[in-house]
């Protein structure tokens, strides 16, 4: 049973099954599963990405530079994240966001002590801006705080139930894996996190659960310790 996890979310899947902008059909949908477990004393750490609305390297393609880019879609991740505890609010549980780069009056400047101590108090708390630098995803960003925040299990969730041999969603005959290594799934080339996320994860060796955030009641069975999705282990 874990205590404290690192909830990994795309920015697509906040804007539904279009995958743009913000869909409040599924804001609210992950907001009551988020405050569900957190009710039950799950302690919540959420990341967003920001594809929804704007992701750096589309910035390439328009003319911008990447580094550019890469801070547009960190601002994406900050409305993203304040979109998102808006609704776990509304269902209940405290939510409180946190910029990596200081945005105040919109958000908490990210400081480690500050965020255990919103989760420790039952809130949950949501890590805005990625690392605060360009060049490095939301995944790594995801892993880097799941490490500072000391928590025991980063969870993606993902459209599918876990990690499979191929694109599931592509190919029909795809198989699943109940649990997989790190050094197995980088030199199968699964498409887990980015080189930079899992390394960081491996060196932690912070375990990873790739489930169906969209499949109701997953999060709250991952926090009475059930088996959901895939585990990605040392």
């Amino acid at each position: 049973m874990y205590k404290r996890v690192l909830l990994k979310l795309s920015g697509e899947s906040l804007g539904g099954p279009e995958g743009k902008g913000l869909d409040p059909v599924y804001l609210r949908k992950y907001a009551r599963e988020i405050a569900q477990a957190a009710r039950a004393g799950l302690q919540i750490g959420v990341v967003n990405g920001g594809g929804n609305i704007f992701r750096g390297l589309q910035g390439l393609e328009k003319g911008f530079d990447r580094v550019g880019g890469d801070r547009m879609g960190m601002l994406a991740t900050v409305i993203n994240s304040l979109a998102l505890s808006q609704f776990i609010k509304d269902e209940g549980v405290n939510a409180e966001v946190f910029t990596s780069t200081p945005m105040e009056p919109f958000a908490r400047y990210y400081n480690r002590d500050n965020a255990i101590r919103v989760l420790e108090e039952g809130g949950v708390a949501l890590f805005s801006g990625g690392t605060g630098n360009p060049f490095f995803t939301t995944d790594s960003g995801a892993a880097l705080r799941a490490l500072e925040i000391q928590a025991d299990v980063m969870l993606k969730g993902t459209r599918v139930d876990g990690v499979y041999t191929a694109d599931p969603e592509k190919d029909p005959t795809a198989v699943k894996y109940e649990d997989i290594t790190f050094d197995e799934a980088m030199s199968r080339h699964l498409k887990v996190l980015d080189q930079t996320a899992y390394a960081l994860c491996s060196d932690g060796r912070l375990p990873i659960i790739v489930f169906d955030i969209n499949e109701e009641g997953n999060l709250k069975k991952l926090s009475e310790g059930k088996k959901v999705g895939t585990l990605v282990h040392e």
